[in-house]
């Protein structure tokens, strides 16, 4: 393992530099991991066999159980870290109605359909095809590299272990459709003046191209809350994380002793709780505020950039042939939903910045976070619209619904009960916009007519006679 890991992190410094100098990978956003896993994949051992990646003791490859490895670290870190006071929920919808309900119903809906396309169209054409291969769509889509290595090991209890390798597959199907689609949509607005705030897309900020930050915009990446003479920060929140892997394993290994046969919890799961049990834990002793959640955010990224990097190059080229034809019609399908959403329902349920925001959220539904901050940034360079704030306070929420998803969906659909939850999730997002309609208002359907606040904030970035006349 630390011959693999020292490879693939050689390959992501090399990665990294290679990106800092070549500009077409910096225009369309392509994430360093991924430029590595493509390397790995091709010169590894599934492919030229140029890199000295070493099997496991068992001799089988070990490349591929890395990325479910990395994903319960990731897991264990979701809910590690001191949290401020939260909103009550009523006030928080008056604020950023609009944002949750349309980040909540493009997730849900896309669940949903993406099951339904699966079982009335996908099962029509491809009657070979395993049940459960739709779902991993949504997992790649909305969720990432991550999500759908969690959702592909909730699937292999039921005996579909090709799940791995489709779902990185989609995932990263769809960080190019969430990179270069986003550049497309971006430049297509900018024409028929939707953006507010740029009016050209050579006025976003050039510290976006190289992947280096200059010296005078680099923050922190937290908070030292211990004191070193004890013992460092780092090694303080990184024992908590680890810590939360093992009661994890511990508990996935009890419940198998205790119940043998029984369903299988998924490791991810248990590290999800296992570091909220922690964090309780240290809050009733007193200590909870002397965890950063800044720096448990770090750690979580380092844990997805690996699963990137190792998804990539765990991807078996025979399971990819196999479901060529499937793989790309369902890339297609979620690539159309995410860019009808856009198209069709974000200009009606934003009250302002409806593309910049909608924007926002079509890149991580088609890839990660961080593909739809890089968008924003393009389109929002100053951070003005208060498109990340809105969503910061909208995921407390959120974020307890892709919980539920990750919990319950794959054991359902890995059992075949498949028409009930896609019903269930489409209703959702459906009354998820009447939701927002009614609570939140419907706003004009026209794209460059200036909404309440815009004109202000137009006006505060020097930009009152900008693209919107």
């Amino acid at each position: 393992m630390i011959v693999n890991f020292g490879l693939m992190s050689l390959l992501i410094v090399v990665a990294h530099l290679v990106r800092s100098r070549v500009r077409i990978l910096q225009d369309y956003f392509v994430p360093t991991p991924m430029i590595a896993g493509f390397v790995a994949l091709l010169a590894g051992p599934r492919g030229w066999q140029l890199l000295p990646f070493q099997d496991s003791e068992a001799g089988g490859e070990a490349l591929e159980s890395y990325p479910t490895m990395l994903v319960v670290v990731l897991f264990a870190t979701l809910l590690l870290g001191a949290r401020p006071p939260q909103r009550s929920g009523w006030r928080m919808l008056s604020q950023v109605g609009d944002t949750f309900f349309y980040n909540l119903a493009s997730e849900l809906g896309q669940f949903g359909l993406a099951l339904l396309f699966g079982l009335y169209v996908l099962a029509a054409c491809f009657p070979e095809l395993p049940p459960a291969f739709a779902l991993m769509l949504p997992a790649a889509f909305a969720g990432g590299p991550g999500t759908a290595t969690a959702v592909a090991s909730g699937l292999a209890p039921y005996g579909w272990n090709e799940a791995l390798s489709v779902g990185l597959t989609l995932a990263m199907s769809g960080l190019l459709a969430g990179n270069i689609g986003g550049m497309m949509l971006i430049n297509f607005a900018v024409r028929r003046c939707w953006t507010r705030l740029v009016s050209s897309i050579d006025t976003a900020p050039e510290s976006r191209h190289p992947g280096f930050v200059p010296d005078d915009r680099q923050k922190s990446l937290g908070r030292e809350t211990i004191d070193p003479m004890a013992l460092d920060a780092l090694t303080w929140h990184l024992a908590l994380v680890l810590g939360a892997v093992g009661m994890a394993h511990f508990l996935r290994e009890s419940w198998k002793s205790a119940w043998p046969g029984a369903y299988d919890v998924p490791l991810f799961v248990l590290a999800l709780f296992a570091g909220a049990a922690l964090q309780a834990a240290l809050n009733v002793l007193g200590a909870g505020r002397y965890v950063d959640r800044r720096v448990m955010s770090r750690i979580g990224s380092v844990a997805a950039d690996y699963v990137m990097a190792f998804g990539i190059a765990a991807i078996r080229p025979t399971v990819v042939k196999a479901y060529a034809l499937p793989i790309l019609i369902m890339a297609l399908f979620g690539t159309i939903y995410s860019v009808a959403l856009l198209w069709l329902v974000g200009r009606r349920v934003y009250r302002n910045f409806w593309f910049e925001r909608s924007l926002f959220v079509y890149g991580w539904n088609t890839g990660v976070i961080g593909t739809g901050v890089a968008l924003l940034r393009v389109v929002d360079p100053r951070l003005r619209t208060g498109t990340l704030e809105d969503y910061g306070l909208a995921y407390a929420l959120i974020a307890v619904a892709d919980v539920a998803i990750l919990i319950l969906l794959p054991p359902l659909v890995g059992s075949g009960i498949i028409l009930a939850p896609a019903l269930v999730l489409t209703g959702a997002a459906a009354v998820c916009l009447v939701l927002s309609a009614r609570l939140v208002g419907w706003f004009p359907e026209s794209p460059t007519e200036l909404r309440v606040g815009e004109r202000e904030i137009i006006a505060e970035a020097g930009r009152a006679q900008g693209p919107v006349t």
